[in-house]
């Protein structure tokens, strides 16, 4: 067995083309002919066999730069066609945009003869079945559920717009959003007061409880929208994607004054609840007082109440700090024994810092203004008390408690620190007291008899005779200084008037020369 075998039994391979590219290959690999060439050049050219074969060096270099001139020349017949097609190319203006639209046209009969190929006989219904109405198309949609007021009233110059819901924003709960007062607004926006929300496809009036995150993630309870700054607004109403943007005014009426929206927000999460608290302080007064123990009571209710604040910080109103310890039998229910860090006294209020989680209210009022024939002004919302006493003329109620009365507190008198000599003789000198006692008036210096002597008698003559001097002279600089001003002032008097006059006359001039400007104008006036 000659396994190798000659060349004689090789398997034969004929002439192949790529259909990718178009090029054709020999049998050896050799690339014989291409799409790109012209027809003549495939008629002429041999298929079986290299085209250059028996020809000279320069033959073959003539063959190759006509070949490649026929390339460009196609190339750039093909590159004009592009830019005749786009308007671009030797053409003026108005020949590119008249080639353009030609274009454009045979573009849309070319589509149209395809999609009569394709849809056949049936035409546009087959199309609409296949492809869904278009832009453009008059389309007639069926809507079930709707009420007769809104057939009724309904106005064929205000123009619906048609919307689609997702599953989720069919649903009601709770919106977090971040909520800031319009800057153009004049008031600010009080807590649980109703507001008209305007979010995606749809207006409804809810009632949003205002918060502010702390440090520790809690949302604290506001009862106004901050001045210039953004806050946290909980409201229940159908939930929407978040970031979605929101905008809230406060009445639908027409007739109102001033700026209409009353403040904007995005959406932030949506939840079935979200914890809201606020401040509680529980306010007791001690009954009975020990050394550093006490017993309070008005704080709590009951023994139970006590049990379940075991362990709380209280304070004073002096800022002694202190702790619930244990429920006490006597006294009234509530009352409970604390321990604080020092004495406390009988006057001292104690009171308990604490949180209350807020109830959010469940209200959901969609405006449906498209079922009156008044249009916005046939809608009618939750109102708040103020507009409500408005409409209405009622006087506000004032309660007498929440009036605010002048505070009068009694000076208070303490006792004297007394410090025994045995604790005084133990401290340093610098805490030792060092208040002397009042002397008593009149007492024996100035009832002593003072008896001196010749020369003492000789120095104190002296020196009030100098006294004496020194006072008659400060007497007659200050009755000097007196007569100066006096003439002074009179001079100043006399230079004022003489100002005074001269600003009378300049203004006596100025108001004739303004009135003689005046009557010319008023003449001249009336002769045109």
């Amino acid at each position: 067995g000659d396994e190798g075998g000659d060349g004689s039994d090789e398997e034969k391979f004929d002439d192949f083309a790529d259909l990718e590219t178009g090029d054709k290959y020999g049998p050896n690999g050799e690339v014989l002919s291409s799409d790109d060439d012209d027809d003549d050049d495939a008629d002429s050219d041999d298929e079986s066999g290299d085209p250059t074969e028996g020809m000279t060096d320069e033959e073959i270099r003539t063959y190759h730069a006509e070949k490649k001139m026929k390339q460009k020349k196609g190339f750039d017949d093909d590159y004009d066609e592009d830019k005749k097609s786009k308007g671009m190319g030797e053409l003026n203006d108005d020949e590119a945009e008249n080639e353009y639209l030609e274009t454009l046209k045979r573009q849309k009969e070319e589509k149209m003869k395809r999609n009569h190929e394709e849809f056949g006989g049936e035409g546009e219904r087959s199309r609409l079945r296949h492809e869904g109405f278009r832009q453009g198309i008059y389309c007639r949609i069926r809507l079930d559920g709707i009420p007769a007021s809104f057939i009724e009233n309904y106005n064929p110059e205000l123009p619906l717009v048609i919307g689609g819901l997702t599953p989720q924003e069919t649903n009601l709960g709770f919106v977090r959003c971040r909520f800031k007062k319009h800057r153009w607004h004049k008031k600010i926006l009080k807590c649980n007061d109703p507001l008209v929300f305007s979010i995606g496809w749809r207006r409804f009036q809810s009632i949003p409880t205002f918060s502010t995150e702390d440090d520790n993630n809690r949302h604290r309870y506001l009862k106004y929208t901050p001045e210039h700054m953004h806050c946290f607004a909980t409201f229940y109403g159908p939930q929407s994607p978040p970031n979605t943007g929101i905008l809230a005014i406060q009445r639908m009426s027409e007739n109102i004054a001033g700026f209409r929206i009353a403040a904007t927000g995005v959406v932030l999460e949506l939840n079935a609840n979200f914890p809201v608290v606020k401040k509680l302080k529980l306010v007791g007064t001690p009954t009975k007082i020990y050394k550093n123990t006490a017993f309070v009571t008005g704080m709590f209710n009951s023994d139970l109440e006590v049990s379940r604040f075991e362990g709380a910080s209280i304070r004073t109103v002096s800022g002694i700090r202190g702790q619930v310890k244990k429920a006490i039998r006597e006294g009234q229910p509530g009352s409970f024994r604390a321990t604080f860090e020092d004495k406390i006294l009988r006057s001292d209020i104690i009171f308990c810092r604490t949180w209350m989680p807020v109830k959010m209210k469940e209200y959901y009022n969609p405006v449906t203004n498209h079922l009156s024939s008044k249009g916005t002004s046939g809608w009618h919302g939750m109102r708040n008390k103020a507009l409500m006493q408005l409409e209405t003329g009622t006087p506000i109620e004032v309660n007498p408690d929440s009036i605010y009365k002048p505070i009068e507190r009694p000076e208070r008198k303490f006792r004297k620190l007394r410090v025994s000599k045995k604790i005084e003789g133990g401290l340093p000198f610098a805490s030792k007291p060092k208040d002397e006692p009042k002397k008593r008036k009149g007492g024996y210096l100035s009832q002593r008899a003072v008896v001196m002597e010749a020369s003492e008698k000789k120095k104190f003559t002296f020196l009030q005779a100098v006294n004496t001097i020194r006072n008659e002279k400060v007497k007659v600089r200050k009755e000097k200084k007196r007569s100066s001003n006096l003439e002074k002032a009179k001079k100043n008097a006399k230079r004022d008037e003489a100002i005074a006059a001269a600003r009378k006359v300049n203004k006596k001039r100025q108001y004739r020369a303004e009135g003689k400007r005046e009557k010319f104008q008023e003449a001249k006036r009336a002769k045109t």
